[in-house]
């Protein structure tokens, strides 16, 4: 079962959200916030796996109290409900370390989806969203010249696996690229994650950008 709290500053819109969720047998509405200070406050009490954020709110906004949420050793993931389809915010709550990125009218099966997603600890973004945004707001270095701590440590395939990562590519689709299966992307995924100190997959796709190990439309 999956926990799951509610943070957005309408009433109605966390009453939605928990209508939709309520049908679903293996997600568990634990929970409501309607601001960030208030949903730090509740994190802390209810332990939800993932945390379904709004980001315009009052006293304390949803990029800021991400950025709190997941400062800790045990954070949950953070999923970003928006009305707005603006990049910067996008950006922002990848860097503030989120794990996806939905807006608010998207169908509801793509809602339960996304929920199921980060909670695996995937990343939930789309490839075309992470080229724009990588090309408008990432100071793109040339390749190679920013080599992170511990990239040096990583091996062939988990290079290769770290730039399909970056390209938006889910674990069935990495493993159907390299002809393996996706356990063993997993494991792959694991120890890029672990070497580069990284906390998942999105800083992993941020990483790989900012570094200049990636370059939007080609190959590294």
């Amino acid at each position: 079962m999956t926990r799951v709290l509610l943070v957005d500053d309408q009433e109605l819109v966390r009453a939605g959200f928990r209508m939709i969720l309520d049908l679903e047998p293996d997600l568990e509405v634990v929970g409501e916030a309607g601001d960030g200070e208030e949903c730090l406050r509740r994190t802390r009490e209810l332990s939800p796996d993932v945390v379904l954020m709004d980001i315009r709110m009052p006293r304390l906004d949803g990029i800021e109290a991400t950025r709190r949420l997941t400062a800790a050793a045990d954070a949950p993931k953070v999923l970003v409900l928006t009305t707005f389809d603006l990049d910067e915010y996008v950006y922002r709550a990848m860097t503030a370390g989120a794990s996806g990125f939905l807006l608010k009218d998207v169908p509801r099966e793509q809602l339960t989806s996304g929920i199921r997603v980060v909670a695996r600890g995937e990343a939930l973004l789309a490839p075309a969203i992470t080229r724009r945004l990588v090309e408008r707001f990432v100071q793109l270095p040339p390749p190679g010249s920013r080599v992170p701590k511990g990239m040096e440590s990583l091996s062939a395939r988990e290079l290769e696996v770290l730039e399909l990562l970056a390209a938006g590519s889910s674990n069935a689709e990495i493993a159907a690229r390299l002809v393996v299966g996706e356990a063993t992307v997993k494991t792959h995924v694991a120890r890029v994650l672990a070497k580069l100190g990284l906390r998942d997959r999105v800083q992993a796709v941020v990483l790989a950008y900012e570094s200049g190990l990636v370059q939007p439309g080609r190959r590294s």
